[in-house]
């Protein structure tokens, strides 16, 4: 155990210890009274020496916003120092007025307070004894510290109200600092309830999602061995193997900006705060790549290099190689094909959008459009992309292109507007019955065709269930098979191969690579190949001046309006930051940044769309036609079962340009993107398009859904979206509970 573990072990203990003997203090004096609830929760404050224990061992958790800031815990700094001190205020109040003292709130805040500490610190000792926060500490104490919260938040910020409340009209409290400073002294302490309406919901909330994450991962099974691309080894702890993600990405970035600054390079390496302190990093590679084109492309080069050095490939024997070795080897097994031609009718040459419980299509979709790109919803570039497909129907004549999906059964994946439109999909989805009963039956009824992987002939199926039981294969274990079985299959005839599959956390990057190897090895042998990506706009992207323009003028309206500053003030900048960025020089001119990386989405998921990124500009580099386009905020069903999000998809219109669009608005906007690209040679996705930074290839063709163009930074709207949200829905009910509870306020506090 190492000096730092047996402190914070000491620490826990002694606060532990504290709470619990104010627990012992406080809930006799309840439980053992003869008065009311309320007269004895009244007198809990008066218990001989429980205020001053109260104020030693709540003064001790002023530590815990030393211990985030130097990183001796990983608790995020703002959110700690927050709630500390709001319970530190309330302590002062209580401390300084006589009848905050004696009102039910003191006894209901003190009793909530410590059932929720004890259980807490407890935890946090067991945590640090067994060495597992999640699956090793006493089940009972992970239920209690995970599950009191539901109550006990409640009745504590309730408790705390009011003690405020009463303070405020207590004259020795007022007075405290003189009569002259008794009116600052009123204002001050009402202000301070108010604090509870932003944060309460977020803090709650916050402890919901906590609690789920934990219960998953306590009761997730254990981890199949490891097999096919996996993240390498980097220590063994009592003979169990560790692959964590961290060292690996800090490589993989410092390789890539090493390339052109080896300064840089060594900082991403020491970066000790990686969760929270790698988008800096990002901004800065970015920064490298706008230096010039052909530091651009040595970044991109130097980081997908890295990544197939460094993960490991298992082989079903368990021997390992390195990725790029298992990339390079001779396969003695191969894949059949499947194959089924649809029946459905004829599609109409015709681009059509579904669009709020509407298909529009020519003049309606175009004028449609032109509403996005006027209310800087899209760039202008996105929606004459659109428009062009419509007044070229012949785009969209798809019966003599192939399209190769992986991860066809995405929901963001183009899958049914090109079976609508008679495509020839090539299908590459995992060895699941259950995605290929969907996929076979959407392409039987369509005017398309699907061919797909199989490990059995399909003349042996003698249904469908049969055939689905066959057909798909996995990128993981699979992908030097799968990238064979595509360089043979059709040969003379020109693929476009998107990357659609996603993953949550570390497996995301892992499936990225996979993609990215057959991308890869499709563009440089086989002829005629162009890419496809769709790019999420929480990453972070040049874009055109336009658009840094109108988020500085949404900025001037938006940062005097009261609830932007006031949420701003209370987070200490944390929430709506300015989204203008300081422009980065470079060859060819000053180019404009927009940073919409989520810190929540975590590093895991900006590599792997980053190594997508790379691939794009690099596969452009060597000829390739690269439809690589940012698609906008969208309501999938994998979004919105986290309430947080769809809640806070529900207020971020609010800030304009923003609109969430639906699965099936975006999957169509973009495919006619897509098609745009493949056709119209004046594109930046054509090659022979010129540029002056291969970065600009993301500039082009944006449906960001506003999020270039807003006053603040993405990540930093969340919070102030869901109390819109609930603002919204919520008004009537509040309303009425607000005024019943002033009346029951007043009455008791003596106001009338």
């Amino acid at each position: 155990m190492g000096l730092k573990d047996a402190y914070l072990i000491a620490y826990n203990a002694a606060c532990c210890g504290g709470w619990a003997y104010v627990l012992s203090l406080a809930l006799p004096s309840v439980i053992g009274s003869a008065s009311s609830p309320l007269e004895a929760l009244s007198q809990v404050y008066a218990v001989p020496n429980l205020a001053l224990v109260l104020n030693i061992v709540q003064s001790a958790a002023l530590m815990e916003i030393v211990h985030a800031a130097v990183g001796l815990v990983r608790s995020p700094l703002v959110v700690t120092a927050m709630q500390v001190a709001s319970r530190i205020a309330a302590i002062f109040a209580i401390s300084n007025s006589p009848q905050a003292q004696v009102q039910f709130g003191a006894g209901l805040m003190v009793i909530s307070w410590a059932l929720v500490e004890v259980p807490r610190y407890a935890f946090y000792m067991a945590a640090l004894l067994t060495g597992d926060a999640t699956k090793k500490t006493p089940y009972p104490l992970f239920w209690l510290r995970y599950s009191l919260f539901a109550i006990l938040y409640p009745t504590g910020i309730t408790g705390e109200v009011t003690v405020f409340l009463a303070a405020a009209k207590d004259d020795a409290f007022l007075n405290l600092y003189g009569e002259s400073l008794s009116i600052i002294m009123y204002y001050l302490v009402l202000s301070l309830p108010i604090i509870y309406v932003p944060g309460s919901p977020v803090m709650i909330m916050n402890m919901v999602g906590n609690r789920k994450s934990a219960f998953k991962k306590r009761f997730a099974r254990p981890p199949p061995p490891p097999r096919g691309l996996v993240w390498p080894v980097d220590s063994i702890k009592n003979g169990v193997e560790s692959r964590s993600s961290t060292p690996v990405a800090k490589a993989i970035l410092a390789a890539a900006v090493g390339a052109t600054n080896p300064d840089k390079a060594q900082k991403i390496l020491k970066e000790r705060n990686w969760r929270f302190g790698y988008v800096k990093h990002l901004s800065g590679m970015v920064e490298e790549q706008c230096k010039s084109p052909k530091a651009a492309l040595a970044v991109a080069n130097a980081g997908l290099n890295k990544a197939y050095e460094t993960f490991e490939f298992v082989s079903p024997d368990g021997s390992t190689v390195n990725f790029a070795e298992a990339m390079k080897a001779k396969n003695t097994e191969q894949f059949l094909t499947g194959y089924i031609k649809g029946t459905g009718a004829a599609p109409k040459k015709a681009l059509q959008i579904p669009y709020k419980g509407k298909t529009l299509s020519g003049q309606a979709l175009k004028d449609q459009v032109q509403k996005w790109v006027d209310y800087g919803t899209i760039e202008p570039t996105a929606g004459s992309a659109i428009q062009n497909c419509v007044d070229n129907p012949g785009w969209l004549d798809l019966s003599g292109r192939y399209f190769v999906l992986l991860g066809a059964g995405s929901a963001m994946g183009p899958f049914l507007v090109l079976m609508a439109l008679g495509a020839n999909v090539v299908a590459v989805d995992l060895d699941r019955p259950g995605i290929w009963k969907r996929l076979v039956s959407i392409a039987k009824a369509s005017p398309g065709s699907l061919t797909f992987p199989m490990t059995k002939p399909q003349k042996d199926c003698k249904d469908d269930d049969a055939l689905c039981s066959v057909s798909g294969c996995n990128l993981f274990t699979q992908a030097p098979l799968i990238r064979d079985w595509l360089l043979n299959l059709y040969p003379g005839k020109p693929f476009t191969v998107g990357s659609y599959a996603y993953l949550n956390g570390a497996l995301h990057v892992q499936v990225s690579l996979a993609m990215d190897a057959i991308c890869r090895d499709l563009s440089e042998k086989r002829p005629g190949t162009s890419l496809a990506y769709l790019c999420t706009p929480t990453d972070l992207h040049l874009c055109p001046k336009e658009a840094y323009d109108a988020s500085l003028e949404h900025y001037s309206n938006f940062s005097k309006k009261p609830y932007c500053i006031l949420m701003n003030l209370l987070s200490g900048g944390k929430f709506l930051r300015k989204n203008a960025r300081k422009p980065m020089s470079g060859e060819g001119g000053d180019y404009y940044v927009v940073n919409g990386i989520s810190v929540a989405q975590g590093p895991n998921y900006a590599l792997a769309k980053r190594m997508q990124h790379w691939r794009a500009i690099v596969a452009r580099g060597n000829g390739c036609i690269v439809s690589s386009n940012i698609a906008p905020s969208t309501s999938t069903a994998s979004v919105v079962q986290n309430k947080t999000f769809a809640w806070a998809y529900e207020g971020m219109p609010y800030f304009t340009p923003y609109e969430i669009f639906a699965p099936e608005t975006s999957n169509a906007v973009m495919s006619a993107i897509l098609f745009s690209d493949l056709n119209d040679k004046s594109s930046n996705a054509n090659p022979a398009k010129k540029i002056n930074n291969p970065n600009q290839l993301f500039e082009y063709g944006s449906f960001h859904g506003g999020t270039w163009r807003c006053a603040y930074e993405v990540d930093s709207i969340g919070e102030a979206s869901v109390l819109l949200y609930f603002s919204r829905v919520a008004a009537p009910y509040v309303g009425v509970a607000a005024a019943a509870g002033a009346a029951v306020a007043a009455k008791y506090f003596g106001y009338v």
